[in-house]
């Protein structure tokens, strides 16, 4: 896996992301269930086929683009709203940054972690391991980087995020993921329960981080990426409930900016599977 995923990095990312929007289309056309669900999830979200037809290709993109990412030279990012980020960074409290399945979240971290991991401390981002072996063995050979720390969803993990926040330094993670079974509560999603993790509620009321909102944006003709960050409208709620349905919110309001990137195909509604 490795090799090939070595020797694709090499590639140019207009042709990545070429080669992507074709299996992205591939995939839409090939498989019935990928394709029901993908136009399913847009129209909860009161989008019909045109509004989205981009995230079609966008998906294979994100798909595609993950040999450069990961070894490939650093794509051009175009950076949007700093005043949001420094000041967030500048507080000292920790930084706990939420951003859905949009764009391309791999490379956010990466350029987060190359611009303040130096002043303020590494970046801690979650994530779930894949299912398949090799695919498990080449992300732990190729996420953790200088300023960059990545820990599974075990409880180990959780601690190590809690604790980075703590430190002052900035922790990551996509809470539009269905976790285990146990680990989340169902609240509304664009107007229908999804199975929603508590975690990124828990951690910013546990302690005290600042919360923001950021997404990458991919530029077209492999143009690099533009990242975007956001505060929330309010105050996050003290209750957990309220605070799972506030966060659903937000991410329905970044999706809203860019329905284009936005990975439909995700089973959001799904129900969750149990722990191990």
């Amino acid at each position: 896996m490795y090799p090939l995923f070595k020797a694709l990095s090499l590639l140019p990312l207009w042709l990545l992301h070429g080669l992507g929007w074709l299996l992205g289309w591939a995939v839409f056309a090939l498989s019935g269930g990928y394709r029901q669900r993908f136009l399913s999830n847009a129209r909860q979200a009161g989008y019909g086929f045109s509004d989205v037809i981009g995230a079609v290709g966008q998906a294979g993109c994100m798909t595609s683009e993950l040999p450069r990412i990961w070894l490939g030279a650093s794509p051009g990012f175009e950076w949007r709203d700093l005043p949001v980020i420094d000041g967030a960074y500048a507080a000292g409290k920790g930084v706990l940054l939420l951003t859905p399945h949009l764009g391309c979240f791999e490379v956010m971290a990466q350029a987060l972690a190359s611009r303040y991991s130096g002043a303020h401390g590494p970046l801690t981002v979650l994530y779930r391991p894949a299912r398949k072996q090799a695919l498990a063995d080449l992300e732990a050979r190729v996420r953790d980087r200088p300023g960059l720390v990545a820990v599974p969803t075990t409880l180990s993990g959780v601690r190590d995020m809690i604790k980075a926040l703590r430190r002052g330094e900035a922790v990551g993670l996509l809470p539009d993921q269905v976790p285990p079974e146990g680990l989340g509560q169902w609240v509304p999603f664009f107007g229908r329960d999804a199975y929603t993790m508590t975690l990124a509620a828990r951690l910013a009321q546990q302690t005290g981080a600042v919360t923001l909102l950021c997404w990458s944006q991919r530029l077209s003709f492999g143009r690099g990426y533009r990242l975007h960050f956001r505060e929330l409208q309010a105050p996050l709620a003290k209750e957990l409930t309220p605070a799972l349905a506030q966060i659903n919110a937000e991410m329905e309001r970044l999706i809203r900016e860019c329905p284009g990137q936005y990975l439909w195909s995700y089973a959001r509604y799904k129900q969750p599977r149990a722990e191990g």
